[in-house]
Parts: C-alpha cells; structure tokens; sequence
C-alpha cells in the first residue's frame, strides 16, 4: 500500500472508538487535532516535549516485541503517522467510573490545579500495565508546578500495589499486532507514506527525491508544533522491518535505524556503560518510546546526546540506496551544523558497535557524561563520551575523547586521543590532558552556558571520569 497511491481517509482507533480521519493535514500535530476536537483533558503545555502536559497513550511494542501501552508525547506527533494505531487519552480511560490511577490520585491528594494531572495519569495508565508504575522513571517526562510530586509518588505506589487483573485494557493487549501494516495519506496537498520494507522506501524516495524522512518525529515534530512546517512528502520509517532489526553476536551489536530508544535501552543494558548512561539522561520515558539511533545521526544535532557515545564507540553506519548500500564510519559521517555524509536517496538502515577488544587491552574503561539546566528531560549544554583502553602496565592503548555541544558538530579530541597513546594512566597525565582540552575546542556562547564554562567542562569531565575508575590511592586529587 505505501507505494500505491495515496488515500484521503486515515483508520485509526481513538478511546476504543474507530474513526477515519479526512482532509486533516498529516503534519498536524496530534495534540492540536484532539483539542480542537473536544479532547481538551490533553493540556498543552511547552509544545515541545519537555513538560508531558499531552501525555496520551499510544500502543506499540515492548523490547520482546509484545504490545504495551506507551506514554508518548502528543505535542510531537503528526496525524499522518497514527494510521492503524491504538491511541487512548485521559477522557478514554474510566469507562464509567474512575480507573485505578485516577481514583488513587484523587483519594491521595496528587492533582491541585490540575492542569498537569491528565499528563501524570496517561504516564501512571501506560506504566500501570507494564508493570513499571512504582519506578522513577514512568513520570520523569512529566512536570508539576504546584501539587508537588509526593502525593503522586504515593499515588503511584498504592497503583502498584494493587493487581490490575484481567480488564478489558489488558486484553487489549492480547488483540492488538505489533506489526503496523503500510499506509499511504493524502490531505491539504501533503502525502504521507509509511512503507513496511526497505525497498519501498528506496521506491518511494526515487519517485520524490525532495521527502522528508520521519522515524520518531521528536525532532522534526517541533517544526511542527511551533512553525507549522509545511512538508509537501514525508517517508515515516518506524514500520520498516529491516530497521527494527536488533542483533548481538560476539563481535558486534547491530542496531537498527528505527528501534526505539526505550528498546534499546532494556535490550542493550550492561553492554555498553557508556550507552547506558546517557539513555538515562536521554529526555525522558515519553520522547524515548519514540526517538531512534537512526534519528539522532540523521538530524546531525551538535548537541544529540547519543552522537558523542557512537564516536567513543567507534560506530559504524549502514546506509542504503536504490544504487545498492555502503557504510560510513562514524568519524567521517558529521560534515558540518547538521550537515552528513548522506547522499541524496539514502537511508540510514543500521549501526554497527564493535564489543570486542584487541588483545594488547588488558582494561576497557568507558563511561558518558551529560550536562544540562536538570538532571534529565533536557538539552545538554556540553555531552562528553570516553573510551580508554590500557595494557597490562596500565598505560593507554588507545582513546576516544568524544564531545557534543562544543562546537558545529559531535567532535572527538583526536591531538588530544594521540598524546595520550603509551602514557600512564594516572592524575599527572590526566591533569596534562585537560591543560590541552581547555584550548581544544572553541565553544560558543548562548542561553544554556558561556563559551568559558564548557571549555571547564570538557576538561574537568575527563577529571571526572578518571576519578570515577582509578584506584583509591589515587583517587585524591592532587592539582
């Protein structure tokens, strides 16, 4: 179907109801379409996903592939990638008389104003079936101002407490595919197609050249929520099934294009340190069910939080066209502000990550750093990734000094790196290393931090990383 022609009407089921949607612009926002609908318990709060006012619920799939109601931005969301989905909000949930979540937050005090409070419960609903209500991170993506967030933990808890039983929510579950089917939409002179394989993809971008790809829309959904962006094609990418694939062997991981980040997230813990770290950092539950490894690199953000970790790792990127494929390393991928090596008609279609080591390395230390105005749900102001690999005698092997934030693209401290090949791994080298960090790069300055505070950053996060992995006799600093 994605390579038919487009239709004008687009199935969906909203609240359990379905319903078609006609002549709505498949770049409006999801958010946008409810509230002008009547569906106004969805607040809008930031526009960009950063407060989960709209949080709404939408089913996709979990990392074993099996259906799960995940919370997910609506202020992100285009109407024209909802073809075929399942998507609940607040006013779908009682079904005449308060659920769970709801009543515990009103028996517990956990709304005030209430205008967050439809956000808090479509996150506590989504969690509520996973099993993951009680854990911090199913209402990371929200924000409250004025209840405070005690009353809602302890909502939270009682939730989790009880058993949510066999309802009609939770059979849902066992009738829902996870596999979405193609589909192809027309309305207020846009197209929007969301092919299920590879070579319709490639079909499609022969035939439009000039589309806009699209795998989870939390960055381009900002276009769209704030600049009402006019894209006359798009290409949505989260169906095709040679982009979800996700493989480990003993030499490396293989990561498609597509698979959500909160995939990725419990698929790969443990494997890599330095991943793990900065997924938790990554915005928050909400942004993650939808953003991608392959739309982080595509946007080319010099502040994507993922870019530094995949040059520290030495990635390897897979793309493809209707000529045929090829890989780009990572280090010859950024070509300048969000600018790639990515020629017209191709896709990214994987990542590779090597997981071995060579035999000269007696130790791998690697570990991420972010840092932003909060802890998490935020754009960093400078993301620093790190691998050293040291011998036997403690001496560095090789480096990877990796940075976002600093400059017009992810950067890596190469002069940096090649000095530290065959020195000691202790505080005098370290101390030595930062002295050549501070004059690295040449950093702006804007809203988030002056150019001299990351110039501090670059160099003291690789004190702080030494710190974290050297041993106790010399864990005290000496300069």
């Amino acid at each position: 179907m994605s390579s038919s022609l487009p239709t004008t009407n687009l199935p969906l089921t909203l609240n359990g109801a379905a319903i078609a949607l006609h002549d709505v612009s498949p770049t409006q926002t999801l958010l946008s379409y409810l509230r002008q609908h009547g569906y106004v318990g969805t607040k809008e709060g930031c526009g960009d996903g950063d407060c989960g006012a709209c949080t709404v619920v939408m089913v996709g799939a979990d990392a074993t592939g099996q259906p799960q109601y995940q919370a997910v931005n609506s202020c992100l969301l285009p109407i024209g990638s909802l073809g075929g989905r399942h998507i609940y909000t607040v006013e779908g949930i009682a079904n005449g008389h308060l659920h769970p979540v709801q009543q515990a937050m009103v028996d517990l005090g956990g709304s005030q104003c209430g205008y967050c409070t439809p956000g808090f419960i479509m996150s506590l609903f989504a969690g509520y079936y996973s099993d993951r209500v009680a854990a911090e991170v199913t209402v990371e993506g929200n924000l409250c101002r004025c209840t405070g967030y005690l009353p809602i933990r302890r909502a939270a808890q009682r939730v989790a407490a009880e058993s949510h039983g066999d309802d009609g929510f939770s059979a849902l579950l066992r009738q829902v595919p996870t596999q979405l089917e193609g589909t192809a939409y027309s309305a207020q002179g846009q197209q929007f197609y969301r092919p299920i394989q590879l070579a319709a993809v490639l079909e499609l971008l022969a035939a439009h050249p000039d589309a806009t790809l699209v795998a989870g829309a939390t960055d381009l959904g900002l276009e769209m929520s704030w600049y009402r962006q006019h894209y006359p094609v798009m290409i949505a990418l989260e169906a095709v099934a040679e982009l979800q694939q996700l493989e480990q062997t003993d030499d490396v991981v293989t990561i498609g294009a597509a698979v959500p980040l909160s995939q990725i997230e419990e698929r790969l813990r443990g494997v890599f340190p330095s991943l793990d770290e900065m997924l938790y950092w990554f915005a928050a539950r909400q942004v993650r069910n939808r953003a991608t490894l392959g739309g982080n690199l595509g946007t080319a953000s010099p502040i994507g939080d993922l870019l530094p970790v995949l040059l520290a790792l030495d990635a390897t990127i897979h793309v493809a066209s209707a000529t045929g494929q090829r890989e780009i390393a990572i280090a010859d991928f950024f070509q300048g502000y969000r600018v790639t090596a990515l020629r017209t008609g191709e896709v990214i279609v994987s990542i590779t990550l090597p997981t071995t080591q060579p035999i000269a390395v007696a130790q791998r230390l690697s570990q991420s750093y972010k840092v932003g105005k909060r802890g998490t749900d935020d754009i960093s102001i400078v993301a620093a990734a790190y691998r050293v690999d040291l011998d036997a005698q403690n001496r560095v092997v090789a480096a990877r000094l990796a940075y976002g934030g600093v400059g017009a693209t992810p950067v890596r401290a190469i002069a940096v790196e090649e000095w530290l090949v065959g020195q000691p791994w202790t505080w005098e080298t370290v101390l030595a290393a930062k002295e050549q960090l501070r004059s690295a790069f040449t950093p702006m300055s804007d809203l988030r931090g002056s150019a001299d505070y990351r110039q501090r950053l670059i160099a003291n996060l690789l004190e702080k990383f030494f710190v974290e992995f050297a041993p106790s006799e010399q864990g005290e600093r000496v300069g």
